[in-house]
């Protein structure tokens, strides 16, 4: 058995909402929405809303070694990244990386869904037009340019891999990244993901699956997790980001502790490559064994912090799985999808919504899923409606993401003590 315990000391987030963790989090305070009515100019594309992050990201402080085979969603993961790791080592990181950890102890675990695919088309469409496209396209393409780089810009020789397991990416990053050092094998890690879709065609293979939200007029109708009126995800761009340490080495050197992660599953469908399974088994597994691991039991879980797509399939395969597990239990404890702030940021999702996770028992407060004005009878557990709920005493929570391919992740966080 393992016996490293495993601190949070970082965290970093850009989105719609805002450009740091403390933005963003104001933002649902506030109630506000990272994303709106936005014409599509390809006219095939229906869906009528989405998340874009409309100001200019600010990647200066980066080198020109950093920046130029970074694509758009790699330029995202920087800044996530750069937040995470200063809030953990300062304004100098390295200075304090190099101080307390070998760089072969420490390492970078950064995921993607999508990747460098909106600038690899662009490098394609110049190709045919003008027989040319820029020299570093092969790069840029790479769904591991972000973790390459970043490897390079903090120094971070130890361990590394890019996951790609769509919307489970994000739980996925930060769950292996604390294995790695549970295990002994990294003391340091960067755990994250990125996501950015805006090209034409990228945002019509969504589209044309009818995975994205239908609603053509009303914003509030757009993205509202398990409400009757949900007809599909809101696509949102933005990345998240995490530094995971070795609890006695960040108690040694005097780290703020922001969480611990106790729990960690994985587990597969092997039922359809977007649908949910319908015997609910990849999921009740998940959820059971994140638990177990975590060495607690179902009534020590004071907070879930869902899936919650505002998918007709996913939020009623999702509720139903949460009461399989749960039994007497699941009415009891309240849950949101912050999906309903966020939209979806596809691999980035189980990251900035462990982040939440750790909000939510920084400030005693579950965070509401707004938009859900129209219940659906079916979908009967406490989904903290519309109005943020102040709760005492949350000392445990379980982060739930699902993808496409069947990939069911699930986290169990917890306040540090």
């Amino acid at each position: 058995m393992y016996k490293n315990r495993v601190a949070i000391t970082g965290y970093g987030a850009i989105c719609p909402l805002g450009n740091s963790v403390p933005e963003i989090w104001k933002s649902i305070i506030e109630y506000r929405l990272g994303y709106a009515k936005y014409t599509h100019p390809n006219k095939s594309v229906t869906a009528k809303f989405f998340g874009r992050i409309e100001q200019p990201i600010n990647v200066s402080k980066f080198s020109k070694k950093i920046l130029k085979s970074m694509p758009r969603f790699g330029r995202l993961g920087l800044i996530a990244a750069d937040e995470a790791i200063e809030m953990a080592f300062g304004q100098e990181p390295l200075a304090t990386l190099d101080e307390f950890y070998d760089p072969f102890d420490r390492g970078i675990i950064f995921g993607t869904g999508w990747g460098g695919e909106d600038t690899s088309i662009a490098n394609n469409n110049s190709y045919i037009k003008y027989g040319v496209a820029s020299p570093v396209a092969n790069l840029e393409c790479m769904p591991s340019v972000g973790t390459g780089l970043m490897s390079i810009n903090w120094n971070l020789r130890g361990y590394q891999n890019t996951p790609v397991a769509a919307c489970a990416t994000g739980n996925i990053a930060i769950g292996d990244a604390y294995e790695i050092i549970r295990s002994g094998r990294a003391k340091m890690m960067l755990a994250g993901a990125a996501e950015s879709v805006l090209d034409d065609y990228n945002v019509w293979t969504l589209d044309v699956l009818g995975a994205l939200s239908k609603e053509q007029n009303d914003v509030e109708k757009a993205c509202c997790p398990f409400s009757a009126d949900r007809s599909g995800f809101v696509l949102t761009e933005g990345s998240a980001a995490m530094v995971l340490e070795n609890m006695e080495d960040a108690v040694r050197r005097g780290a703020n502790i922001l969480g611990e992660i106790t729990g960690y599953a994985n587990y597969s469908d092997a039922y359809d490559i977007t649908a949910p399974a319908v015997d609910l088994k990849g999921r009740i597994m998940t959820i059971e064994k994140a638990i177990e691991r975590a060495q607690l039991k179902n009534n020590d879980i004071h907070y879930i912090n869902a899936h919650g797509t505002s998918t007709p399939l996913n939020d009623a395969n999702e509720t139903q799985a949460i009461k399989e597990v749960f039994q007497e239990d699941a009415k009891r404890i309240p849950i949101s999808s912050t999906k309903s702030y966020t939209g979806h940021l596809v691999s980035a999702s189980g990251i900035i919504e462990s982040i939440f996770c750790l909000k939510t028992m920084e400030g005693d407060m579950v965070p509401a899923t707004v938009n859900l004005k129209t219940p659906d009878e079916k979908l009967d557990l406490d989904f903290t409606p519309n109005e943020h709920r102040t709760v005492k005493g949350i000392e445990n929570v379980l982060n739930i993401n699902y993808g496409f391919g069947g990939c069911n992740s699930a986290l169990v966080l917890r306040r540090y003590k």
